[in-house]
């Protein structure tokens, strides 16, 4: 499996309304993506982020949902531009039933 971690860093003009709302209205588009595993709205106000983490069933799957046209469309919808890193997942701990 594959993590993607997504970053929005903000220069002053956070605004954790915005965050909240564009994943209310994103969150449908991404129940029962195929290859999806887990998707993570995240923001923090202390350090001016939205940080958004998803699990990929496979590293293939994940580069193709993030096109150049995908990072367009999100810088958008933040007002920034994210910043994108991928990483190897060793193991998972899930304890919901």
């Amino acid at each position: 499996m594959i993590g993607v971690t997504v970053t929005f860093s903000y220069a002053g003009d956070f605004d954790s309304a915005r965050i909240t709302d564009v994943a209310k209205n994103a969150r449908g588009m991404f129940e029962g993506m195929p290859g999806l595993r887990f998707k993570f709205f995240t923001f923090d106000e202390n350090r001016q982020q939205a940080v958004n983490f998803y699990v990929w069933e496979s590293r293939q799957e994940a580069e193709q949902f993030f096109s150049e046209e995908l990072r367009a469309r999100v810088t958008d919808l933040y007002g920034v531009a994210p910043s994108v890193e991928f990483s190897q997942i060793a193991e998972i701990v899930d304890n919901a039933d």
